[in-house]
């Protein structure tokens, strides 16, 4: 099936701005866990406040679902670009790289500062990072999460993780259902005949935009949520980014979003308001417990979830095409600006380096006698201060920092350019 004009135009600016927000939004959900009374992070602060988990739990319902679904937007794109094989060569090049390198330099940080919140614990971290390398075992069940150990951890990495194992997953499941961008006259595989008639669902039935809700109620449901993934279980991010993936192929979901925005917000208030006084007040372990209020509140958190992902996608959308209409109309010529894809660039390194430092931070300034009011901003901004440094002086300068962080090599200036040539 030929994919439609949609497809295959340039990147969506307002899905990498939205990318851009997530992560540098995940330096101030971290700062709030410093000072939550409930959550088990690296540092905390003497004085706590309930405030920040009603706060962050905004952020939860979209934001980390939100970016595996917007990596299966990019992954139905580049397998249509590269195949399965190069997908999977890429995949391992850009994910698994910075994950082996983040989980070796840089998540033993955290772990190391937690321990120094004992006052029997004086390891220097020298001395620490043997033994939080030491593994007890294999724990097959907690896939893929099968390292096995007292200290050890892939601490915030998880994310990356979990990404390269779904892409790992996605490449042969495209060469068994049929792979993005087959030609007109094949056969056309079960995959694009299943992808065609949701999208024709969704163009047809107001409403059944939002029937992915339906598997994510049941896994969060059923499944539980896991707190040390943001809330979700890993299940439902497999479903997120499947989504994301399914939806890349069409350009009918994208007008069924649009279409059907105040339809989803509606619902994603409505449910909302609803789902979160029954998680909040099943009692025992909201997040795991099969009691019945515990578990209808669990599912209408997965409702809310996609609810919120797929109206904040239609707005984006609607305000874009928007955009690109005034634009088309006014300044036909402009040229990207430096600033945006310095920021698209930036993304994934941003994240590899955010909690380290907010921890690094955090533990400095936990120790002043200021209020909370104080302390957050503080580590806050001083924490993004350091992270864009780290970036830009560190980093984005050279390709074997480029290559460690995911990143694509420099692009090279024409040969006239370097040499100082003219063309003849």
């Amino acid at each position: 099936m030929a994919p439609s004009p949609a497809t295959t135009s340039g990147r969506r600016a307002e899905l990498d701005s939205i990318r851009v927000l997530v992560v540098v939004g995940l330096v101030f959900f971290h700062t709030a866990l410093v000072f939550d009374a409930q959550d088990d992070f690296y540092v905390k602060n003497a004085e706590t406040t309930p405030f920040t988990l009603v706060v962050s739990a905004l952020g939860v319902l979209w934001a980390m679902p939100l970016l595996f679904f917007l990596a299966g937007l990019g992954a139905w794109h580049s397998l249509r670009r590269r195949g399965a094989g190069e997908y999977v060569a890429e995949r391992l090049r850009r994910l698994g790289v910075p994950l082996v390198f983040g989980t070796v330099v840089l998540v033993p940080l955290p772990q190391w500062l937690r321990q120094r919140a004992d006052p029997a614990f004086h390891e220097s971290y020298p001395e620490f990072l043997p033994r939080f390398f030491t593994l007890d075992g294999f724990k097959w069940r907690d896939f893929p999460f099968v390292f096995d150990g007292r200290y050890f951890e892939f601490g915030h990495l998880w994310f990356l993780l979990l990404l390269l194992t779904f892409s790992l997953i996605l490449a042969p499941l495209v060469r068994w259902g049929g792979a993005p961008g087959r030609r007109p006259g094949d056969r056309e595989p079960w995959g694009r005949r299943l992808g065609d008639r949701a999208a024709a669902l969704a163009e047809r039935r107001p409403g059944a935009i939002l029937l992915p809700a339906v598997p994510l109620a049941v896994v969060c449901a059923l499944a539980g949520l896991e707190e040390q993934f943001a809330g979700w279980h890993r299940a439902a991010y497999l479903l997120f980014f499947l989504f994301g993936f399914a939806f890349a192929g069409d350009e009918r979901f994208r007008a069924a979003l649009r279409r059907d925005l105040r339809l989803i917000t509606v619902c994603g208030v409505v449910i909302f308001l609803v789902g979160a006084p029954l998680l909040m007040t099943a009692g025992g372990d909201p997040f795991t417990d099969l009691t019945p209020q515990a578990t209808i509140g669990r599912a209408l958190f997965g409702v809310t979830g996609w609810c919120w992902l797929v109206a904040i996608l239609g707005f984006l959308d609607r305000r874009g095409r928007s955009a690109a209409t005034r634009s088309a109309a006014t300044r036909p010529e402009r040229r990207p600006r430096r600033w945006y894809a310095y920021l698209s660039e930036a993304v994934l390194p941003l994240y590899v380096l955010h909690q380290p430092i907010v921890v690094a931070v955090a533990s400095v300034v936990i120790g002043w006698e200021a209020p909370i009011a104080v302390k957050f901003p503080v580590i806050s901004v001083v924490s993004l201060v350091l992270i864009f440094a780290v970036y830009d002086l560190l980093v984005r300068r050279t390709d074997p920092a480029r290559f460690l962080f995911g990143m694509r090599p420099r692009p090279r200036p024409p040969a006239e350019v370097r040499t100082g040539s003219s063309p003849p």
